[in-house]
């Protein structure tokens, strides 16, 4: 007779708690990740660039503003879907259900003045001196990264901004960040018109180099007056020919 072997996995159940505040405030979270974006950050950042709601509304902007991170989270769905991501782990809570519209004019209340200040708030290098892989003797390892295709709406305000994609299509963003590289955690960006080029944009970030940073430099910023200002800072330079 054929010998059958069963094997008996173990099976673990993991919960994890998760804090949300409540009533109309109750789908500005983030999940686990708002620890990171705790509640009293995103308030103190709507204080200081004054996009409080005069009033309390349905949609208040607190919850915009982790709205719009969701929407980074999950840039290929539309607006009403990231919601339902939201409120989908609210059972027993009254959650408003907003129109496109709704959470459109949310949006354009809001502004990028809020945005721009939680990121300068969060961005910067979280590796500690202990961290394996970012480190390269005394040095903090870095790197320029940057991305051109990026694409925004083609509506007549973005095309006197960035012109239209030279093969056609919508305009195009550019994109440059300075990263740790040990961690991937963003140290400082800027974005802007394609044709400006990389290095232009990279110029624009080297306020966050010191004489403690290893710039790991890569073919494309390779011009004589950029890697010049690299030096400048005092970091040092390690790149590949």
């Amino acid at each position: 007779m054929p010998v059958h072997c069963v094997l008996l996995t173990a099976l673990t159940a993991i919960a994890r708690t998760v804090t949300v505040a409540v009533g109309r405030f109750a789908p500005g979270h983030l999940g686990e990740l708002t620890p990171v974006m705790p509640f009293e950050l995103v308030d103190a950042v709507l204080s200081e660039t004054r996009t409080v709601q005069r009033r309390l509304r349905d949609l208040p902007s607190r919850g915009g503003v982790y709205f719009l991170l969701a929407i980074c989270l999950f840039p290929k769905v539309g607006y009403l879907l990231v919601w339902d991501k939201l409120t989908a782990a609210l059972p027993g809570m009254v959650i408003v259900c907003p129109s496109t519209k709704a959470l459109r004019d949310l949006r354009r209340r809001l502004g990028s003045a809020p945005m721009r200040a939680l990121f300068e708030v969060l961005a910067g290098p979280l590796a500690r001196p202990t961290t394996p892989g970012v480190r390269f003797g005394p040095y903090r390892t870095v790197s320029f990264d940057g991305c051109s295709s990026i694409k925004v709406p083609d509506s007549e305000r973005d095309r006197d901004w960035l012109r239209r994609c030279p093969h056609g299509g919508c305009p195009q963003v550019e994109l440059m960040t300075l990263v740790e590289t040990g961690t991937r955690a963003v140290i400082g960006a800027v974005f802007g018109p394609a044709r400006e080029g990389e290095t232009s944009y990279a110029t624009r970030l080297l306020h966050h180099l010191g004489l403690e940073v290893l710039v790991l430099w890569d073919r494309g910023f390779d011009a004589n007056g950029f890697l010049a200002a690299v030096h400048a800072t005092g970091a040092r330079i390690l790149g590949r020919i």
